[in-house]
């Protein structure tokens, strides 16, 4: 049985919905073993949610909304909080405002960005890193990511656009394989009426000038009409709201994307690194 101490390192949303989950249950006379068996585990995965050994997953979460939240959606609502202590912490404050952007624009220059990861490229970029992570840290990172997707198919629909630097495509992450599964996925991507994906090349600078040698940057827009710009150096999450600075960042992007090739001549060229990464 999971021990008391690790409910106090769980993180807050797990905690609150541990509580909650175990309040109900009692409430409704039900032991450990009983719930389990109405939801579809053992007592023991029930005892380990309930200390905060285990966070629920989304399947656990939904069974408890069934059996035990009452109609209130309770559970269900804790879904997307309990999803957000996955991620890492310098991140999760960005994370929850990027699930409700009306439109997220993104430059990057180093990997493919997290929302257009394939699970696989997602698995070998963070299992990869350093200092390395236990296994289950890794599959909690990788189902975050992955959760990310959401905002490509929400309503409202999202407005997302990428500009991808050229060593992006060529950075060979995992093994060849992943790499070309990795550029048809950004192909498909790139064919959904609210996603454009521009590729900025690598003789950029050959034109005299290179917006883009600062490296990454996320601009965004909130429900509220707010437009907030995201940095994230060697592991810090910076949020920057100051107009001034988000009106530079934000001039800058749009001289990047300026520089990069159109959307249909960056979608040849990742077929072209698809390609060659098929042959390898």
């Amino acid at each position: 049985m999971a021990r008391a101490e690790n409910k106090k390192a769980a993180p807050t949303a797990t905690r609150l919905a541990a509580d909650i989950a175990r309040i109900l249950r009692q409430h409704a006379k039900l032991t450990q073993e009983n719930l389990g068996k109405k939801i579809g585990y053992t007592g023991s995965a029930i005892s380990a949610m309930e200390t905060g050994a285990q966070p629920p997953s989304e399947e656990m979460l939904l069974g408890l909304e069934e059996v035990l939240g009452q109609g209130l959606g309770i559970f269900k609502e804790a879904v997307k909080y309990i999803q957000l202590d996955r991620y890492p912490r310098q991140f999760a404050d960005f994370a929850l405002i990027e699930m409700k952007a009306l439109t997220l624009c993104s430059y990057q220059t180093m990997v493919v960005h997290g929302m257009f990861q394939t699970e696989e490229y997602a698995r070998a970029l963070i299992d990869g890193g350093f200092p390395p992570l236990i296994e289950s840290r890794v599959d909690e990172l990788v189902e975050a990511r992955m959760a990310r997707k959401a905002l490509l198919d929400r309503e409202p629909t999202a407005l997302i656009e990428l500009v991808l630097d050229e060593a992006v495509l060529r950075r060979d992450i995992g093994n060849p394989g992943i790499m070309h599964r990795q550029m048809r996925a950004l192909n498909e991507y790139a064919e959904r009426r609210n996603v454009t994906i521009q590729v900025l090349p690598l003789n950029c600078g050959l034109r005299g000038e290179h917006a883009g040698d600062r490296g990454p940057l996320t601009l965004l827009e909130t429900v509220d009409h707010e437009h907030l710009t995201y940095l994230e150096p060697q592991d810090e999450g910076m949020l920057i709201s100051d107009p001034a600075k988000v009106s530079t960042y934000s001039h800058r992007y749009a001289k990047i994307r300026a520089q990069a090739l159109g959307p249909d001549e960056s979608m040849a060229l990742t077929s072209i690194v698809h390609e060659s990464s098929s042959v390898r």
